[in-house]
């Protein structure tokens, strides 16, 4: 059966820290998400399932990079006391344990980000399971992030990095979870399937052991109308195979510190609910129970609708239906989606004009 549903790619990672703008601001300076797509400070009404069954105020933006891939989803609890992870992340801990960065020179973003205050490579240039260059680095906050090479640039900005270009997602089997990411979300082309250890991992807590590692892509271009901004990317499951892994978020409310969820751009909410019903992954938060078909959840300067699944092991999988997003702010012109072509890419010179919506660090 033909699905009618679109995925246009992974829109962003959600990362919950313990000071927003100091966070911002560094990643502004060291992955360039300077691009702000949405900013919002309200209470989180609808994610109770998530947050203590409380609202939960919080402070949040959505930015991204210009050169392309996913962005990030910047997010911090207002009113509440973020509670960070109570010990060290360990390779194949349950949930998203590292966050995948694009970048054509390997090399040259090493070279580059080996000078940037925060930032903690970890180890040198290694060979990533795919055969290409990789390493890995850590942020102030002690959220890790591989670089992985990735040629595409959907803007020429001359700069090392780009944006999210997957995830690595920690897994007590990987058999279990493989539907919800080949079979919904399309992640259908194995690239590596190996299982032993890895040179590259050693660098991480307990990177040592011994793995099974199944990186994924999608083997057709996604369609959409950010399909070409987003791009291509991959989805890496990893079970360790000799100790028995923690799940990162075990009793922590979503937007605690760390990568929260991963996000995936799509059209047709009701197809996709489907679908993921139909193979035993029901949405486990739905703004259409709160707006009737066609209105918009409001997100500041952006509108649309968002669900959520949860994998086996409980990492958390947004789908956002974007109905609308700002393309010049300061003039108030945004971009309605709705009577678009769902599968069809937004015009290159209308999405460049999101680059007038830069900021700086001092700008915040």
């Amino acid at each position: 059966m033909k699905e009618n549903y679109v995925i246009s790619g992974i829109q962003q990672v959600g990362i919950g820290v313990e000071n927003f703008t100091e966070a911002w601001k560094y990643y502004i300076d060291v992955f360039n998400m300077d691009i702000r797509i949405l900013e919002d400070d309200t209470v989180a009404e609808l994610m109770l399932p998530y947050t203590g069954n409380q609202p939960q105020k919080r402070h949040a933006c959505i930015a991204i990079n210009m050169q392309g891939g996913g962005g990030f989803e910047v997010w911090q609890y207002s009113e509440r006391k973020p509670q960070p992870v109570g010990f060290e992340i360990q390779a194949g801990d349950l949930g998203i344990f590292v966050a995948k960065i694009k970048s054509r020179d390997v090399e040259k973003a090493y070279e580059y980000l080996k000078n940037k205050k925060g930032t903690l490579l970890l180890g040198k240039i290694a060979q990533n399971i795919d055969g290409e260059k990789t390493f890995y680095m850590k942020d102030p906050y002690g959220n890790i992030f591989q670089i992985i090479h990735e040629p595409s640039v959907y803007r020429e900005e001359n700069r090392s990095t780009s944006g999210i270009g997957g995830v690595m997602i920690g897994t007590s089997d990987i058999n279990k979870i493989l539907p919800i990411y080949r079979d919904i979300l399309g992640y259908d082309e194995v690239v590596s399937d190996v299982t032993g250890s890895f040179d590259d991992l050693k660098v991480l807590s307990s990177g040592s052991g011994q793995f099974r590692r199944l990186l994924l892509t999608h083997s057709k271009p996604r369609k959409g109308g950010f399909s070409e901004l987003l791009g291509k990317s991959y989805v890496e499951l990893v079970q360790a195979l000799d100790r028995t892994p923690r799940k990162i978020y075990e009793g922590r409310y979503w937007g605690d510190p760390g990568f929260i969820q991963v996000c995936f751009d799509v059209r047709n909410l009701d197809a996709l609910q489907k679908k993921c019903e139909s193979i035993g992954f029901p949405f486990t938060v739905d703004t259409r129970s709160r707006y009737k078909q066609g209105d918009s959840f409001d997100m500041g300067a952006a509108a649309g609708q968002f669900t959520y699944i949860e994998d086996p092991d409980g990492t958390l999988i947004e789908f956002v239906e974007t109905h609308k997003i700002p393309i010049m702010k300061k003039l108030g012109l945004s971009l309605n989606l709705i009577k678009r072509d769902a599968e069809k890419p937004l015009p290159k010179w209308l999405m460049k004009m999101l680059r007038f919506m830069r900021l700086k660090p001092e700008d915040l």
